[in-house]
């Protein structure tokens, strides 16, 4: 995009954005300042068009996140007025609660200034949606019950409850004016979309405001006149800065315990304000593909409320629908901000006169839209469900405080109940994914069938538990309960770690009482897979060895994988069968399990015909897509069947130990071979190829037809096992 095209569209975004935010900014300041009574309600939108003002030329020029639009909001108008209110009631003049709004604007920037370099901004991402959604129901709300007296035309003491129940104290003509104003601000957009509703809707309730005035119905004076915002003494003479001075005269008035009183609203206002803009942020990041700098963004909002506060304006934060319809208008980058903040003083300066006959009833109108525009509606749908009403009811507990307690704590009550949620959820979840028996599951250790067989029949000794999800405090009794069953039976419990995304010492303490039993009765806790780079940054395995669990006993093993756990485990099942497996004496012909009960003469000519090698560790036997027909007998050693998947990356298919054949697959169809074969160990074989084995036939056919045989009857009941064990993984 050129910079003319950038700068017309930023402009134009600025104009539409200052259209919708002036309005409301105005609005929201004759809120704050109208239980101040007299003049306040003046005062107060001169307040709101200062703010638009500040915050539109400062955070916009220092922010984190281009296009966004800072202006006045509701959160601020909320707190504010809740606070004058509050002091009113104490007993403060009027113009030490004008001074206390300044200074709890200051204090609010200055504390999202030290949220910025505390980098807080990051958290924004860890707000959980019921409680985002309870926090704008309740500032609706809270919004729309303090305008409904102000729409009515009763006096400032009466509450929400005793302005509805009191008609005879309504202000009928306001009530027409005000409800002239929502209508249109509601039907307009359905018809014109290139002006914004709040602006039809403010015309609308000042034309019907003259209206009544031409039949007499209503005063046409601003002087004394309750129904408008009045003179916004901004012309010469001073009488600006006049009013200005007066406010910081009134520092004089503040003690210590007053100035005290402060901080937890500008904690409070601080929080709300910094929610409200990185909230507005995610959604402008989502709309146009690009990231925020949200430490940044808190920043410059603490410096242009600052500003705002300095020169008397309230307030604000980076708001939703303005920065929406600066977006929309053809915005691209940080000027538009700009042209919004110098635009909202040119209207002041050129409409100040206009703004003094806005109805109140009308601002009070365009308000109670808005607070019902806040009101998550979408939400009610999570009532119909059962799975989401816990959802439900952290958004009511949130709305509720809002209401009856206060927005900061509703929104720490809101986040503590997601916590207790997530909580639950965790524990509802079940933390042991499958669990087997060695006899159900083998490793891929190819054995002999008197070696399955034995695992067959004493497997039972060994159980294999594959964990998932978070194994902490609250799902501590879960897991131990689980694995109760087998620490009464079982000498070997192998636990596969890989789903598992944390844990914490009371999950380590219960691991290692789960050690101490084992080792009790001479048995073992196996770990294997235990992951080293969790998303939170976490290495189990370093944790538990710091913790001591890894380092504290013999009866504790780890392993790098599953299968190599549970092979060491069928080995030791093996050995205390009193079979010769971990022997390393080299296997002659007649010891091979292909050859046993045959002839000593018969083996002898075969062996002849056979080749005998020798392999290194790790040497590479043969590899995928090599040709070849041989048959390959392990005489000592081991080797491993590798599937590779690119340069780097094999994949384990199996392993081949002493006494077994591998290479079949080729020396019965003469294919290429499928996988790699590699050395595991240092290891000898016999080599037999097709080609000698097809000469030898032709003088042995007996002994030829026992190898096939042999042969058909070890793939045989490799396949039977492999089917028990899925079933076994089915159940």
């Amino acid at each position: 995009m050129t910079l003319p095209k950038r700068l017309a569209g930023d402009f134009w975004g600025g104009l539409a954005a200052m259209l919708v935010a002036l309005p409301s900014a105005i609005a929201f300041g004759v809120t704050i300042y109208a239980p101040l009574g007299g003049m306040a309600a003046a005062q107060g939108a001169l307040a709101g068009i200062l703010g638009a003002m500040a915050l539109g030329l400062i955070a916009a020029s220092l922010g984190g996140a281009p296009r966004l639009i800072s202006a006045p909001c509701a959160p601020a108008a909320a707190v504010l007025a809740a606070f004058a209110i509050e002091a009113l009631r104490l007993g403060h003049e009027s113009q030490s609660i004008a001074f206390m709004l300044i200074l709890l604007g200051l204090m609010a920037g200055l504390l999202q200034i030290a949220f910025g370099l505390l980098r807080l901004g990051n958290l924004i991402g860890y707000m959980p949606y019921p409680v985002v959604s309870g926090y704008l129901s309740g500032v609706g709300l809270i919004i729309i019950g303090s305008q409904i007296p102000k729409l009515l035309g009763t006096t400032k003491d009466l509450g929400l409850w005793q302005a509805v129940t009191a008609p005879s104290l309504w202000n009928v003509p306001g009530v027409s004016v005000g409800m002239i104003t929502a209508v249109v601000m509601l039907l307009a957009p359905r018809y014109v979309k290139r002006v914004p509703a709040a602006i039809l809707g403010l015309l609308a309730g000042l034309l019907s405001y003259f209206a009544l005035g031409a039949m007499g119905v209503v005063p046409l004076v601003t002087e004394a006149n309750p129904m408008v915002i009045g003179p916004l003494n901004s012309g010469g003479g001073g009488s600006f800065l006049e009013g200005m001075s007066g406010r910081w005269q009134a520092a004089g008035t503040l003690g210590i315990e007053t100035i005290t009183l402060l901080i937890f609203p500008a904690l409070t206002l601080a929080g709300l304000l910094s929610i409200d803009t990185l909230k507005t942020c995610l959604v402008l990041d989502a709309m146009t593909r690009s990231r925020h700098r949200s430490n940044r963004e808190l920043i410059a909002q603490g410096v242009a409320n600052i500003g705002s506060a300095a020169i008397g304006g309230i307030p604000g934060a980076g708001t939703m629908g303005a920065t929406l319809v600066n977006l929309s208008s053809g915005a691209a980058t940080r000027l538009s901000g700009v042209f919004e903040g110098a635009l909202a003083l040119i209207a002041f300066l050129l409409l100040g006169t206009l703004i003094a006959w806005v109805p109140v009833g009308a601002l009070a109108a365009i308000l109670i839209v808005i607070g019902i525009r806040m009101i998550d509606r979408n939400s009610l749908h999570f009532v119909k469900s059962r799975a989401t009403m816990l959802d439900f009811a952290v958004i009511l507990a949130v709305i509720l405080t809002a209401l009856f307690v206060g927005l900061i704590p509703a929104s720490g009550i809101g986040i503590l109940l997601a916590i207790l949620l997530f909580i639950r959820e965790q524990i509802g979840g079940a933390v042991v994914r499958r669990k087997l028996l060695c006899n159900q599951h083998f490793s891929k250790r190819v054995r002999t069938q008197e070696e399955m067989q034995i695992i067959t029949s004493k497997g039972d000794c060994a159980a294999i538990c594959e964990l998932q999800g978070s194994i902490f405090f609250g799902t501590t009794n879960q897991l131990y309960a689980a694995l109760e069953p087998e620490l009464k039976t079982r000498n070997y419990l192998i636990l596969d770690m890989r789903r598992v995304q944390t844990v914490d010492v009371t999950a380590e303490h219960m691991l290692e009482q789960v050690k101490d039993m084992l080792a009790e009765r001479g048995g073992y806790l196996i770990f294997s897979q235990l992951p080293q780079r969790l998303p939170s940054g976490k290495n189990i395995r370093r944790y538990l060895n710091e913790t001591g669990l890894l380092k504290s006993s013999e009866a504790v093993k780890v392993f790098d994988e599953t299968d190599e756990a549970q092979e060491w485990v069928e080995d030791r099942i093996i050995a205390a069968a009193k079979l010769d497996l971990v022997a390393e004496t080299t296997l002659d012909l007649p010891d091979l399990e292909l050859f046993k009960k045959r002839k000593t003469e018969t083996l002898a000519a075969m062996e002849q015909h056979m080749v005998k090698v020798s392999y290194q560790a790790g040497e590479k036997i043969f590899a995928r897509g090599d040709s070849g027909d041989e048959l390959f007998l392990i005489r000592r050693g081991a080797v491993r069947i590798m599937l590779p998947i690119n340069d780097t990356l094999s994949h384990h298919l199996g392993t081949f130990g002493r006494g077994a054949f591998f290479g079949e697959m080729a020396f019965l169809d003469g294919a290429p071979r499928s996988a790699d074969a590699v050395a595991f160990t240092d290891t000898e074989l016999y080599i037999l190829s097709r080609a000698t084995f097809n000469s030898f036939t032709d003088q042995h056919k007996k002994v030829a037809l026992g190898l096939m045989e042999g042969i058909a009857s070890v793939l045989a009941s490799r396949l039977r096992y492999t089917n028990a064990e899925l079933r076994a993984l089915d159940a």
